[in-house]
């Protein structure tokens, strides 16, 4: 699935939820990256943590990107291809981005929970205070620089707010690892701070989470 909500939060236009993610993974590490762009992701992930890292990409051209940087990547669709894995298949699978732009994003977390012992999944947060804020004021769906087209152009079908995938989490059985959200200026709230509070200050959030045993 293609991500087209790049992002330049830190000075090196490093992805910040990129960089959380890194700091979620242990080094030499087996991961796959859904819907992994032109392969910026694995790209980090090799250079700074040895992963062995897998990406799958709907976008041709991404996917050209991705191999030209010599990243093993192929064309696929995170709602339809990740049933061909094997259970257990890698020790990460990462959606950095996508889920809210997939047909079934309950189906495509339950997959990812399967063929990896760790899902970590990032999303923009549309229960941010100035999402909720130009819809009362404007009564418009909300553009924003993390979510900047208009409605008629998104690719994304499935919006969703921190609240509403911390209970998706739990009624698929999935325990929370890890939640941390970014806020508005780029700071980052971490698992001590309430879930109401991440849901109405984060921008973007990143889970890891795990199949309850």
């Amino acid at each position: 699935m293609s991500n087209n909500q790049e992002q330049s939060n830190t000075s090196n236009s490093i992805r910040h939820d990129h960089l959380i993610i890194k700091s979620m993974i242990s080094p030499n590490a087996r991961v796959l990256d859904i819907g992994c762009g032109d392969g910026a992701l694995l790209e980090l992930l090799r250079e700074e943590k040895n992963v062995d890292g897998r990406g799958i990409e709907i976008n041709q051209k991404n996917v050209n990107h991705a191999v030209a940087k010599g990243l093993s990547v192929i064309q696929g669709d995170a709602d339809s291809d990740l049933i061909n894995y094997p259970d257990k298949s890698f020790d990460y699978a990462v959606l950095s981005l996508t889920i809210q732009a997939t047909k079934n994003p309950r189906l495509v977390l339950e997959q990812l929970l399967r063929i990896a012992d760790y899902a970590i999944v990032s999303f923009p947060n549309f229960g941010h205070w100035k999402i909720r804020w130009q819809i009362l004021a404007f009564g418009r769906m909300p553009v924003t620089d993390k979510l900047p087209e208009q409605w008629y152009d998104t690719p994304n079908i499935h919006f969703c707010t921190v609240k509403d995938f911390a209970t998706l989490c739990k009624n698929i059985n999935t325990k929370v690892e890890e939640a941390i959200s970014i806020n508005g200026y780029g700071k980052e709230l971490s698992d001590d701070i309430p879930l109401f509070i991440h849901n109405l200050l984060g921008r973007e959030s990143v889970f890891l989470l795990s199949k309850n045993k």
